[in-house]
Order: C-alpha cells, then structure tokens, then sequence
C-alpha cells in the first residue's frame, strides 16, 4: 500500500495534470492570440488599437439595482426554458439543391439553399456554448440531426465569433469531413488557422468587402453587436452578410442590434428574397445588442425582405424573458406589419419555392 507522502504525491500530480488539460483545453477553445488578432485588427478602418467597434452610439441602458439583475438571474431558468419537450423535425434534406430553401436547426444555425449551392451558416453541434467543460449555457433540445447526417455544403458562413456561432470541435469536424470553403468577417479566420483548417480554404472579409465562392457572390455588411472569446472584447470584426446567387438573394444577420444599417444594405444589395434575422435574448440592459421581435420586423422591412426567418431562440437560454415569447412577439408584430415568416420546428426544411404555411410549433400541442 502506498505511503501517506507517495499518496499526497500521486494526489497532487493527477491534480496538476488534469488542472494543466483543463487550462489548455480553454486556451484552444480560445482561439487566436491575442497578438494575431491585434496584427488583422490593425489593416481594418474599422478599429483601433486592436479594438472594432460599432459605428453608431450606444442606446440608453435601462438602470437597475443588482438586487433586481440577481432575482432576473433566479427566475431565468424558470421562465426561459419550454414547460414539455421540444418535438424535433426529422432531417430530409434532398439529394439536389433547390433554388431557395431553408433548414433552421437551431438558434443560429440555418442550412441555406440558393440557387443549387448550399451554405451552413454559424454551425454549433457542441451541447454547451462555453469555453469551460460542464459550464455555459447548454442546449434546451438536441441538435435534430448528428452534423455527418447532413449533405455536402459549399460554404460554411461565419458572422462573428462567440461561442454560440462559432464552436471550435464543430469547425474542426467540417474542416475534416467536408471541403467547403469558410467565409468570415476579418479576425475570425485567425480563430480558424488556429484550429487547423488549411489556408486555401479560408477567406475573410471586412464591412463593405465582398468574395465569389461556388458560383455565389458573398457581401459582408456591417451590423451592430461586438465580439470576443475571451475577456477581451472585440478583437475580431463581427457582421452580417448579403449572400447572392444568379436568382436568389438572401440576407444573413447572425447577431445585431437595431441598427441603421438595415436600410443602407436593403438600398445597396436588397431587395431580399430572405432575411435571417435574430429575435430573442433581448433586454433592456443590453438594447444595442440584440433585436427584439418587433425590431427584426422593421428591419426585415428596411432590408425589403421577402420572407423572414426568425434565429437566435428557443434553443439556449440567454436572455430574461419567457421561452416561447419571442415568436409570439414576432407573429404578432408580422401579422401587423403584413410581413410574411417562415417558421420551421427545429430540423425542418422550408422550400421558398411552395406556398408558406407558418405554423406556431412552440405553442401548437405535439400529435
């Protein structure tokens, strides 16, 4: 039987090693170095000191005591999470691509086709959104399909790079199984060099910047939100983008606030066949962050969208409001505006193509 000092000994190297995994783990998961990112930072009109930012001043944030912000944080998981199981539409993506045609499988992750090319856009199969194993937000329902069920895709589009839209095991996997081309706002794609995809298939572009890939014409545009892996903020560009086909246009917004910018990019590149517009994790406390339902509204409408497509909901708890309100929010603002939605259950595809049948999957009983 070992001694007492062997046992303290053994005790505390397992503990070093798994603490020095854990750290390294973290520091992957990461990204780039601060100094590559300071070093791309430095070649865009659009930051400085290493550091982006919006364009447009910060709204009014609502004032509260941390008393109140304490009790919001209590009753988040009591509100902010679906009463039964969320019922997940089975994966059937066809063999060929339509020329518009949208699968939502969840928050941020759409599967794009346009004009018979196909695009995966900010996609997370990780269980949590966090640097740290076991911590972070995790999924309020699985992903609908395992990410080698679906077919072969010709870009993977980025918008910015929090967790939540962009996840380092998730990249890895599409950078080895698949051979699309990665697209991203600047700094982004020193997050993707670091984790291994190979140079050939990276491109990056700033506001304003524009790239072809597989026959689509790709346009990054400016939104309003910031970004960041780590403690420090936005050290890598964050955006949206106009993605065009030679029949079909569609809008990405991946995550904004309300912004100006809407009306300037629905001018230049709309009219929008589709826009993919984020409606939930709203608050008072961060008003220039994300969109809230009635936003997304306006904005589709400056955009001069089409049909809208609701993301960035019902599948991570993020915010402080209740988990199916956004999408009541929203059709009722859209009813109002006469703005027409596509509404998928998580896993379901929408060919644009066919006649709309928006259905309230999240308040409708489950048969």
């Amino acid at each position: 039987m070992p001694s007492p000092t062997l046992r303290r000994t053994l005790l505390f190297t397992l503990t070093a090693a798994a603490a020095g995994a854990a750290a390294a783990h973290v520091r992957a998961e990461m990204g780039a170095s601060r100094r590559r990112l300071r070093a791309v930072a430095a070649t865009s009109p659009y930051s400085r000191d290493g550091i982006f930012a919006n364009t447009e001043t910060g709204l009014p944030r609502q004032r509260t005591s941390i008393r109140t912000v304490a009790r919001m944080l209590l009753r988040r998981n009591e509100v902010g999470t679906p009463s039964d199981p969320v019922r997940l539409a089975p994966l059937h993506i066809p063999a060929h691509a339509a020329p518009l045609a949208v699968t939502w499988l969840g928050h941020a992750c759409v599967l794009l086709e346009i004009d018979g090319r196909r695009v995966l856009v900010d996609p997370v199969w990780s269980e949590r959104t966090s640097p740290v194993p076991l911590l972070g937000p995790r999924r309020l329902y699985p992903m609908p399909a395992p990410l080698a069920a679906l077919p072969d895709v010709d870009v993977v589009l980025l918008t910015h790079d929090h967790y939540d839209h962009l996840d380092r095991r998730t990249v890895r996997a599409l950078a080895r199984d698949s051979s699309a081309t990665f697209v991203a706002p600047i700094g982004v794609g020193e997050h993707l060099r670091a984790w291994g995809v190979p140079e050939r298939r990276i491109v990056t572009r700033d506001w304003g910047g524009a790239t072809e890939v597989a026959g689509l014409a790709l346009r990054c545009l400016e939104a309003r939100h910031f970004s960041g892996r780590g403690l420090r903020r936005n050290t890598s560009q964050w955006a949206a983008w106009a993605v065009a086909g030679p029949e079909h246009r569609v809008y990405v917004g991946g995550d904004t606030g309300p912004t100006t910018a809407f009306a300037r990019s629905g001018a230049a590149h709309g009219p929008f066949d589709l826009t993919v517009l984020p409606i939930g994790a709203y608050s008072d406390l961060w008003p220039d962050v994300h969109l809230d339902p009635e936003q997304a509204v306006s904005g589709h409408r400056d955009l001069r969208g089409d049909v809208l497509l609701p993301i960035h909901w019902a599948t991570f708890n993020l915010g402080f409001h209740g988990w199916s309100e956004p999408g009541e929010r929203l059709c009722r603002a859209a009813g109002s505006a006469g703005v027409r939605l596509a509404l998928p259950r998580p896993g379901e595809r929408i060919d644009l193509g066919r006649p709309l049948r928006p259905a309230t999957w999240w308040s409708a009983p489950d048969h």
